[in-house]
Order: structure tokens, then C-alpha cells, then sequence
């Protein structure tokens, strides 16, 4: 019931076609607030922020941040009530098509991927997810993309999580040569694949370049096993997101997926691979 209930708020929207998730907050934001007996002015003070950064969150029209929740719940003694749905403001930050799947990535027991043009998200640095945002097309404006690269962040807690999510990910050599951003994003962006090959709970190969036809030439997908242990496949292209539940198809991603990682580089190699192209900058 409740990963129904947190899909539907998240996608939701009210009659100005903003996030209900960002006006549930903000009602809840604006009723704790006057529980205080504070206006926007006196409250926006205590934590930090102007009056119409608060009139604005609690309007809907602008999601919390998370440092802004963290002062907000300090401030009216919340208990937590606001950080409580700080994931779900987040959430509604993402493009619409990734939403539901990114509800269920955030519970994950495990977690495969293989990415042939871009790094993945949840091992990008916020320059480097910044740069691809800046270059979507159509362009997308300031807010929106500051909007999706805060997001894309936020989903980076899962590398972290507790329990451990068994988390792998194939990258190919084109994607990690590309210098999305330019020179020095890219260049934190091998230092940052480089810190997080290193926990102990993620895996990161390198697909070298040349190998001919492989498993991966139809594109980039992911595999999951949910909480409830069910396996599950994803896969996007062109601004379309498709959660694959069949459980034939998600076989043949597993399978494609295992000689994948087959064919790539092992642990130690992508490291010193990655080392190399530092060193070469």
C-alpha cells in the first residue's frame, strides 16, 4: 500500500500542474508554521531564507530543498515530520517518465546496469549531470535543469543506503572518453568513477571500445531485485521510460547482462584504466 500510495503523489499533479507532492508539503509547511505562531517573514529569518522563498515552498510553486527542510523541521520542532517527505519532493523533481522506476530503484536489494553513452546517473558528479541537463534539447531553463540535477543527486543515497544495495555498473570506454562538460568535468568525473569503485558494495567495469558486435548494441537497460524480490528490467531512450515486468524479457536482459560483464574489464582493470586517462590530462 504504501509504494502505491508514494507513486501516486509523486506523480500527481494539482490544477496548476505542479507536483502534489510539492503542495502537500508546502500545506504541511504553512500549517506548522502558523502552529508556531510565526509569519513567512520572522520564519523565513530563523532558517534562513526570505519570505518569499517561503511563501513560494509553501504555495507549491517551488520544491524544499533538503537543507531547507532540515533547518524547516529544526525550526517548528517537526519531528521529522517534513524530512519525512523530502524523498518525495525530490522524486517529483525528476522527469516524469523516470518516476515510478525511481521509486523502486530507492528500495532495490540489487542493482545491474550497462550504459553506453553517458555515465550513469547515480555515479555522475553534479558538474558532469549538470552539463547533460544544460544540453538537452529542447533546451531546458535554469530552474528546471538546477531542478533535475539536485535530483539526480538526491537518488545518489542509494550508493550508501542501509541495508547495502549490491549495486554494478558497465560503463563503455566511449561513454568514459567523451568530454561531456568539457575537460575538468570530465576529469572529476574519472576521479569520482575512481572513490566509488571502492566501496565495498559497488562494482564498476569498463566495456573497452572495439569489441564488435555485442549484447549491449540495442542500448542501455538496467536490472533490479525489488524488496519484495521480484526482478525487474528498465530501459529509456528519447525522454521514454519503460519498466520491463515480464519475466522472460527480464531473463534475456539478465542474460545479456551477464556476458556483458563477461566481455568487460574486471574491477582492477577498469581502475587502472580510468587512472591512465587521468594521468594522460
Amino acid at each position: 500500500m504504501r509504494e502505491t500510495h508514494d507513486r501516486r503523489t509523486a506523480n500527481r499533479t494539482d490544477e496548476s500542474g505542479l507536483p502534489g507532492a510539492w503542495s502537500a508539503y508546502g500545506r504541511l509547511l504553512q500549517h506548522l508554521r502558523k502552529q508556531r505562531g510565526l509569519n513567512q517573514q520572522a520564519f523565513g529569518q530563523a532558517i534562513g531564507y526570505s519570505s518569499e522563498q517561503v511563501a513560494s515552498v509553501e504555495q507549491g510553486r517551488r520544491p524544499a530543498k533538503a537543507a531547507f527542510t532540515t533547518a524547516a523541521d529544526r525550526v517548528l520542532e517537526a519531528r521529522g515530520a517534513l524530512e519525512a517527505l523530502q524523498d518525495e519532493v525530490d522524486r517529483a523533481k525528476l522527469p516524469r517518465f523516470f518516476r515510478n522506476f525511481a521509486l523502486i530503484e530507492a528500495e532495490v536489494l540489487s542493482r545491474f546496469s550497462y550504459d553506453p553513452l553517458l555515465v550513469p546517473g547515480l555515479l555522475q558528479t553534479e558538474a558532469y549531470a549538470r552539463a547533460v541537463f544544460a544540453g538537452h534539447c529542447p533546451p531546458l531553463n535554469e530552474e528546471i535543469i538546477d531542478r533535475r540535477t539536485e535530483a539526480r543527486v538526491s537518488r545518489q543515497k542509494l550508493l550508501s543506503r542501509v541495508p547495502l544495495a549490491e549495486l554494478s555498473f558497465i560503463i563503455s570506454e566511449e561513454a568514459l572518453r567523451d568530454p561531456v562538460g568539457g575537460p575538468e568535468v570530465v576529469r572529476g568525473q574519472w576521479r569520482r568513477l575512481l572513490e566509488l569503485g571502492t566501496l565495498r558494495n559497488v562494482e564498476v567495469q569498463i566495456l573497452p571500445a572495439g569489441q564488435g558486435f555485442h549484447p549491449g548494441k540495442n542500448g542501455p537497460f538496467v536490472v533490479v531485485q525489488s524488496h519484495e524480490h521480484h526482478h525487474l528490467g528498465y530501459f529509456e531512450s528519447q525522454g521514454v521510460g519503460c519498466i520491463v515486468q515480464d519475466a522472460d524479457d527480464v531473463a534475456a536482459f539478465g542474460l545479456r547482462y551477464g556476458k556483458l560483464r563477461s566481455q568487460a574489464l574486471n574491477g582492477e582493470e577498469s581502475a587502472r584504466l580510468i587512472e591512465r586517462l587521468v594521468g594522460e590530462t
